[in-house]
């Protein structure tokens, strides 16, 4: 099986695509998967764009919203995780992963799947101390400190994977593992990026929790981006075990972004086997056992650990993952569930905007984790931080289901539905976070949905609505109630752990609040010739600025 990766896609993929066609061509191969290691930029529409954290000067469009609005196809299936420079709104839609657009699919904050019998896993966004203990508290519209935060690795999704078994393929991260340079030619690296030379030296490049996800997974490569330059190492275990590590540059000419993999599957002999996704049935357990250590926190929680009396070893059992399997009704095949939820941008239509006039758009849920959360009995981390902080849940109106039956006259694609007026449900929040009283958030939706569904130009076949039944939070359920609760193991140390937030009100505004309780290295197989970008015929791509010290400071707007 023919894997490209990519390092900083940057919002490219029109360029991207491109390239790989022309390697495929001159090589007479064809390359079954496209991966990206983050900032991936999946900006769909001009709000989406404001939720980058990128200074404004530098904000584009790029070419991501063709592939969504669906004006054109990704012509190889993409597997990304988030970076640093992501439409954090889009991708908070899609905790546990989910696809972005036709044949492109987003990994989640942590993930692992199943191409082909390759078992891929990642973690997304980058490491910063002081948010890495908090909870998932970030929802659009964001402020400038949570625009940030929202994509900083946080230790739950570090916690969950580790529980799994040591046996993943591939791994992928933005963040480079810290420590990573001294298995490689530091020296050469150093020479093209001197600024690198402090935080090297003082062992803080990199992220030290995907360093320890590196010990502890041990697996065959590892693939990462983030820093802008090419750089191999090679990682060695215990038993002789190593791991293959690369990092790639970003998307621009004569840079180093693009590498080719030739990784031998029990599906390469049958030629009619198509490229597929499935579920990891041990990462679903594990999300499952640990539902219960989700938070929405804006203070350092912990992970349990080692004589705290309740469990701290997820790593699940067969009863538990045939449990899981059997919810799944034995078959683990990712559904082909992408639906528009968001207006694709419209360069005709907004092109001449002013950036500076266009505000950030309502957080909104998705379909595709409600199924997913549904299926497994988990919760989705967004809807959880809107409902303990007092804040009603919005469904999109707007539900492209077949956007390629167009009729003859100009009028609006069957089965996209539009409520004059309408286009998402007001929060009625403020910057600080107040809200008014959180129910019936759904009434006037379901309301408009229905009464569109009845009307005699809706084709009876597409009835879909997005309104979201609201259970109570599945994690304030007994754990003696699900079907996966299990006894305490204590197998592997951790640390202790903090009691789970209620909803708490206080004061007269009804406010809900928390309660606290080298560039070479041999035999790494990763010398495939790679054909340069040209740009004669393209425009220029948009840089963004870089800086000349270290990426780690407080400012993270590269």
């Amino acid at each position: 099986m023919k894997i490209a990766i990519e390092g900083c896609a940057h919002g490219e993929l029109e360029k991207i695509y491109e390239l790989i066609g022309s390697i495929q061509e001159e090589q007479n191969i064809v390359i079954d998967l496209l991966i990206c290691c983050g900032d991936f930029q999946s900006t769909r529409n001009l709000q989406d764009l404001q939720c980058m954290a990128v200074p404004q000067k530098h904000l584009d469009m790029c070419s991501f919203y063709k592939y969504y609005s669906g004006e054109k196809k990704a012509p190889i299936l993409t597997l990304f995780i988030g970076g640093n420079h992501e439409a954090s709104n889009y991708l908070q839609e899609l905790p546990y992963g989910g696809w972005v657009a036709p044949n492109i699919y987003y990994l989640g904050y942590a993930g692992v799947i199943d191409c082909n019998g390759i078992r891929i896993g990642g973690i997304s966004g980058i490491y910063k101390g002081h948010d890495f203990h908090k909870g998932r508290f970030e929802f659009p519209p964001y402020d400038e400190g949570s625009k940030r935060s929202v994509y900083h690795q946080r230790q739950i999704d570090v916690f969950r994977l580790k529980q799994l078994t040591p046996a993943v393929d591939i791994m992928l991260s933005h963040d480079w593992p810290r420590g990573i340079t001294r298995h490689g030619n530091e020296t050469q690296l150093l020479r093209f990026k001197p600024a690198f030379r402090e935080d090297i030296e003082s062992n803080r490049l990199g992220s030290g929790p995907c360093e320890d996800l590196l010990r502890k997974l041990q697996p065959p490569y590892w693939f990462a981006a983030h820093l802008h330059c090419k750089f191999a190492a090679l990682v060695p275990h215990s038993e002789g075990k190593a791991t293959k590590f690369l990092a790639l540059d970003k998307c621009l000419p004569q840079r180093r972004f693009l590498q080719i993999l030739d990784i031998p599957t029990e599906f390469d002999d049958d030629q009619k086997q198509p490229v597929r996704l499935k579920y990891d049935l041990e990462w679903l357990t594990v999300l499952n056992l640990t539902n219960h250590l989700i938070s929405i926190r804006t203070t350092n929680g912990y992970m349990p650990g080692e004589g705290g009396g309740e469990r701290f070893n997820f790593t699940p059992t067969e009863e538990e993952k045939a449990k899981v399997l059997e919810r799944f009704d034995n078959d683990l095949t990712i559904p082909d569930n992408f639906v528009r939820i968001a207006e694709a941008y419209q360069p005709n239509d907004e092109g001449g905007m002013d950036m500076r006039s266009v505000e950030q758009p309502k957080a909104f849920l998705n379909p595709q984790t409600t199924f997913l959360c549904d299926k497994l009995n988990i919760d989705d981390p967004l809807r959880l931080a809107m409902l303990m902080t007092g804040h009603k849940l919005n469904t999109s109106t707007y539900v492209d289901r077949q956007p390629e039956k167009k009729e003859e006259k100009e009028e609006p694609i069957k089965g996209t539905v539009s409520v004059p007026n309408a286009d998402q449900l007001e929060l009625d929040d403020d910057d600080d976070g107040d809200s008014e009283d959180a129910d019936g958030g759904d009434e006037d939706v379901e309301q408009g949905i229905q009464a569109l569904e009845n009307s005699p130009d809706m084709p009876v076949q597409q009835k879909l609505s997005l309104s979201s039944v609201l259970p109570q939070p599945k994690w304030r359920q007994d754990s003696h109630d699900s079907d996966l609760s299990t006894t305490l193991n204590d197998s592997t140390p951790n640390c202790s752990m903090l009691s789970l937030p209620t909803p708490q009100k206080t004061g007269d505004d009804n406010t809900s609040t928390l309660s606290e309780s080298a560039l070479a290295v041999d035999g790494l197989n990763l010398s495939s010739p790679v054909v340069q970008q040209q740009e004669q015929d393209n425009p220029p791509v948009k840089k963004f600025k870089r800086r000349n010290q270290t990426i780690y400071e407080k400012d993270e707007s590269d």
